[in-house]
């Protein structure tokens, strides 16, 4: 009587019923991330009824996490966040079970992770995790429901479920070749509007609600994408030709198992960039042989008093020529285009450059 009365409103709809309903309860989902677009894409798929839910995350709930990640609260920052979704979403539904795994995932675990679950829903932020991501779900045939956001605009698609003409597309048919890291800013560097991954997971929720009980038409081999500002939205066809290099690509589990997403993504390069904190940064900025560059917009503050060389990260490739020192400094708001950027300038100018960047950047040290 209790589950009746729970799902009462999906027993009631048209076309969905007691049958879907019960697909639902018999059906899996892992989530890989449980941020922005993971806090509502759980919050949805446990209302609706999904027998088993995996939760993947890694990280900690920050205070500038709470402007969108509203399964969250500020008493709980510090706290693993999917250890307090899992607390959380066990209360919204107890008929239900989830797991939780607190920890990155990687080469390592991806296989064991996602087939023991029959959906998977990329909620995550960075694109060494995407390709190992999409990678594993096509090798391993499960459908990967797809979001992403950038500032005020999101997009969706799903992704290894056969289209009306039978083809599969992936990610790599999306994205054949990863960007590099100047042209994939995340939140952190580029800002969110905070109701936009509310509005694209609840797409995600949706999509992976129609893959499971079959209602209508998921946006297999196609990618839509909205804009909140004026609500433009595009529905685009994945192209079923696959134009990356197959060598780039696993042919098997063993080979996916032995694939550096972070080197291929070029993440691996940041890995190992000096850092400096404000008292070393305050002592660096007296030397005329030290350059300090501040790959923040023009428009931002508050602006630096130290003798500098303003490029913003956008304008960078085209102006490197700008610096004129062996010794190099950079800069932003927060330390994350700052670190992106001296690992471009690394790459490019080579080793004889002793390239470093400010840790906690501008605002850190204004508080240091």
């Amino acid at each position: 009587m209790t589950e009746i009365e729970r799902y009462s409103r999906h027993y009631q709809l048209a076309g969905f019923g007691k049958q879907a309903q019960e697909q639902l309860a018999k059906s899996s989902v892992l989530v890989i991330g449980a941020g922005g677009l993971g806090c509502p894409v759980l919050q949805y798929l446990v209302a609706a009824g999904i027998g088993k839910i995996g939760i993947v995350d890694h990280d900690t709930i920050e205070l500038n996490n709470l402007q969108r990640q509203v399964l969250y609260n500020t008493n709980e920052v510090g706290l693993p966040k999917a250890k307090v979704a899992a607390e959380k979403l066990r209360l919204l539904n107890p008929e239900i079970h989830i797991s939780e795994y607190i920890t990155y995932l990687s080469t390592e675990n991806a296989v064991g992770l996602i087939e023991g679950y029959d959906v998977v829903v990329d909620c995550t932020d960075n694109f060494a995790t995407r390709y190992l991501l999409g990678d594993a779900c096509m090798l391993l045939d499960k459908p990967l429901v797809f979001g992403a956001i950038y500032q005020y605009e999101g997009q969706v698609a799903v992704f290894n479920v056969a289209g009306d003409n039978g083809v599969k597309t992936t990610y790599r048919h999306l994205f054949p070749v990863p960007p590099s890291q100047l042209d994939a800013p995340d939140c952190n560097t580029a800002g969110v509007l905070g109701v936009l991954p509310g509005t694209i997971g609840t797409l995600q929720a949706t999509e992976t609600i129609k893959i499971l009980t079959g209602i209508g038409k998921p946006l297999c081999n196609r990618l839509m994408t909205i804009n909140l500002l004026d609500y433009t939205s595009l529905i685009l066809d994945i192209p079923e030709n696959l134009s990356a290099c197959p060598d780039r690509i696993p042919k098997s589990l063993q080979e996916l198992e032995k694939t550096d997403y972070e080197r291929v993504c070029g993440a691996e390069s940041l890995l190992d960039i000096q850092t400096i904190d404000a008292s070393q940064f305050v002592k660096m900025a007296d030397d005329r042989d030290v350059l300090i560059v501040d790959v923040r917009e023009l428009d931002e503050n508050p602006r630096l008093t130290f003798p500098h060389v303003p490029i913003p990260l956008s304008a960078l490739e085209r102006n490197l020529w700008i610096i004129d020192r062996k010794k190099v400094v950079v800069v932003c708001q927060s330390g994350k285009r700052s670190q992106t950027a001296a690992g471009f300038i690394r790459e490019k100018l080579g080793e004889t450059y002793q390239i470093s960047h400010l840790e906690g950047g501008v605002m850190g040290l204004e508080n240091a």
